[in-house]
């Protein structure tokens, strides 16, 4: 782990509740298929912040909406794993829901079925120019990009942040939603972004181009840093229209996929805070990301 002081991280984003599945073999249509099933805390901004705070960041804060349902079980989590909750309690929603079924082959490859319910609900009135008080970086999860109330948010923080100087990373969050919500729409957005965390098929979607570093390379002329995440194949450093690391990915036996992508960007920023440069911070978000694979759920093993 990297260890040092380096201000705050403040995360803004999801905080959901995660019904694993794990399956063996192909689902069975119109009957039954044996799983292992565990309810944890995740959530990708939340996970982010569990795993910047598991990777040394001392001071690791969340903005997030949740509903009444779950609000003080995701705080106790967010506090045991070191972050510092600003949980916002929706009066009309509960908390966002995702299954995640995996299957518990070789590939340990995941499908999500989303209810993101409040934690796409957040909104102008949930942000204040004093959230950025003592914060050296702000990232945001690219899922509050995918409601008009919480892009809403994002424009607001964006503002404050470029008037304090604090630089801005994000992680496009899902291929998926980037197809509904239209890539020149996320672009348009993404231009006041320090650094972008995009995995592969993100970077691919957002470039039209099928090469992930040719995909890192243009990505990196609109964004200043491009850290394209590639799973198993380690991961592309890009500025200045160019790749300038490929970062090898650490060993692991995967397990369950899930929040290997955020365990990435958490341990990358807070290695960032630390004074790593680029190379070495995506260095740290390789091995975060092998130790996830392992684990079942998107966070951090809890302290104790």
């Amino acid at each position: 782990m990297t260890t040092g002081a380096g201000g705050a991280l403040l995360v803004v984003g999801d905080v959901v509740t995660d019904v694993v599945a794990r399956h063996r073999g192909p689902l069975a249509a119109g009957t039954d298929t044996a799983a292992a099933i565990r309810t944890v805390p995740g959530g990708a901004g939340a996970n982010v912040a569990c795993w910047a705070a598991h990777w040394g960041c001392a001071d690791v804060r969340l903005l997030g909406r949740v509903g009444a349902d779950s609000a003080a079980w995701h705080e106790r989590e967010l506090i045991a794993a070191g972050v510092r909750p600003r949980l916002v309690v929706d009066p009309g929603a509960a908390t966002g829901t995702v299954i995640c079924l995996v299957d518990a082959g070789a590939s340990a490859e995941r499908t999500f079925l989303t209810d993101s319910g409040a934690s796409l609900r957040l909104e102008p009135g949930d942000w204040s120019d004093a959230s950025l008080d003592g914060v050296a970086r702000l990232h945001l999860s690219g899922y509050l990009l995918f409601s008009e109330s919480s892009r809403a948010l994002v424009a607001a923080a964006l503002e404050s942040a470029h008037a304090r100087g604090v630089p801005v990373s994000m992680d496009p969050a899902s291929a998926g939603f980037l197809a509904e919500l239209g890539v020149d729409r996320f672009l348009g957005l993404a231009a006041g972004l320090d650094v972008l965390l995009p995995s592969r098929d993100e970077a691919c979607l957002l470039t039209a181009v099928p090469d992930a570093a040719d995909a890192a390379a243009q990505l990196s002329r609109l964004v200043p840093l491009v850290v394209v995440k590639l799973g198993a194949a380690g991961a592309l450093v890009a500025h200045s229209g160019a790749v300038h690391a490929r970062v090898p990915a650490a060993p692991a036996t995967a397990h369950d996929t899930t929040g290997a992508g955020d365990a990435f960007t958490g341990a990358f920023l807070a290695a960032l805070l630390a004074g790593a440069d680029p190379e070495g911070a995506a260095t740290e978000g390789c091995r975060a990301g092998a130790l996830a694979v392992r684990r079942v759920g998107g966070r951090p093993p809890v302290p104790g």
